[in-house]
């Protein structure tokens, strides 16, 4: 059976923390027999041990729009320095090792416009630590404030995102479903 990474679990409890009765439509782990056959070297599917080291995250958080974009840019930003992220795909946008974790043009048949795709490196199978983001924690160092019940207090964002902010809602014929294909990578710039 199929499992997610240490530190994809991690993002996952963190984001449900952070928006409790966010949209999960879109979320997804594991890829289908559809998406496995379509993209077989997709991080959705499981390796020779069972683990996905791919989340997607839906982009409705119950929140502000800009919130998803808040949530993609700030994982690319971190990236830089947690080795356990890969790369994130978001609204037609791409950011990797590749171009340093910019942003850059996404070309895949599925634009990532309904969710936030993280795929997440081997060393994310056993490290299941905190991500430090300011949208997660609350705090503008990216650390939990003492005695807040609460970890996700949405701040204003950095303004240092190229990311544009407009359009959501996947247009392409795909099947971006919990339990079924997914492959949203939001990576950093």
């Amino acid at each position: 059976m199929p499992k997610l990474c240490k530190a994809g679990q991690q993002l996952r409890e963190q984001v449900d923390d952070a928006w409790p009765s966010r949209d999960r439509a879109s979320d997804g782990v594991a890829a289908s027999p559809g998406h496995k056959a379509h993209s077989p070297k997709s991080d959705h599917n499981p390796d020779e041990k069972g683990i996905v080291r791919a989340l997607d995250i839906d982009a409705d958080l119950k929140s502000d729009k800009s919130a998803a974009f808040d949530l993609a840019n700030q994982l690319r930003l971190l990236a830089r320095t947690d080795k356990r992220i890969s790369y994130i795909i978001f609204n037609e946008r791409i950011a990797s090792w590749v171009g340093n974790y910019r942003w850059r043009k996404y070309k895949g048949i599925n634009p990532h416009k309904k969710h936030i795709h993280i795929s997440f490196t081997k060393l994310g199978d056993n490290d299941g630590s905190m991500f430090y983001l300011p949208i997660l924690t609350g705090d503008e160092d990216g650390r939990t404030k003492s005695g807040s019940s609460k970890l996700g207090t949405k701040l204003p964002s950095s303004g240092n995102s190229d990311l544009p902010s407009s359009g959501l809602g996947c247009k392409c014929d795909c099947q971006c479903r919990s339990g079924r294909e997914s492959s949203r990578y939001p990576s950093l710039s």
